[in-house]
This record gives structure tokens, sequence and C-alpha cells, in this order.
């Protein structure tokens, strides 16, 4: 059974940062893509940013591009999330998820329990 646990999130203020983590455990992680998504109140779920196994492939979802970060640590079996100029509309609840493959282009079928992100203008 594949566990996914968040960092905490938090406050913050417009154009501050943020680092986001999430520890994986239960399966073997750099077998498999990761990704970060997020859910905004009344809102669906929207993908954000995604990694492949190897790091190599790094997609963003436009909103974020250029500001947020992915990244993965296989050693650690953690992932991270790094944000950048943060705006009041990336205030969300924010979820890690594992991929159902290698690669980012396969989809995701677990995710963590999300941390809030609240970013205050």
């Amino acid at each position: 059974q594949v566990q996914l646990v968040e960092s905490e999130g938090g406050l913050v203020q417009a154009g501050g940062s943020l680092r986001l983590s999430c520890a994986a455990s239960g399966r073997t992680f750099s077998s498999y893509a990761m990704g970060w998504f997020r859910q905004a109140p009344g809102k669906e779920r929207e993908f954000v940013a995604g990694i492949s196994w190897s790091g190599s492939s790094t997609p963003y979802a436009d909103f974020v591009k250029g500001r947020f970060t992915i990244s993965r640590d296989n050693a650690k079996n953690m992932v991270y999330l790094q944000m950048n100029s943060l705006k009041p509309e990336d205030t969300a609840v924010y979820y890690c998820a594992v991929g159902r493959s290698r690669y980012v282009t396969m989809g995701y079928d677990v995710w963590g329990q999300g941390t809030q992100v609240t970013v205050s203008s």
C-alpha cells in the first residue's frame, strides 16, 4: 500500500515563497513518476507539475511555469515543490501524487491527504 505524507503548508504573503515536500513509502519510489495537484474551494482538482522517475521530464501547468519547480530525491523517497512569486490565486489544498508508471504521461493513481497553502494579498 502506497503512502504519501505532505509537509505542512502555510500562510504566505503574495510574492513570497514556500516549499512543499512529500514523503513516499510502500512502492519502489524511483520506478514511478510523481506529481503535484491542487484544489481550490469550489473548483476541481487540477494538475500543477509532474516529474518522471529520472527527473528528466518535468511538465508544468501554464499558470505556474517560471514560478514553481518540482524536484525529487530518489535516495530519500521525497518529492518537492518549490513555489516562488506566489499569488492569491495559488491558494488551494495541494496534493502529492504517485504516477501509474515511470512516465508523466500515464496519469496518477494515488494521492496524499493534502496540505493547505494560503496566499494573502
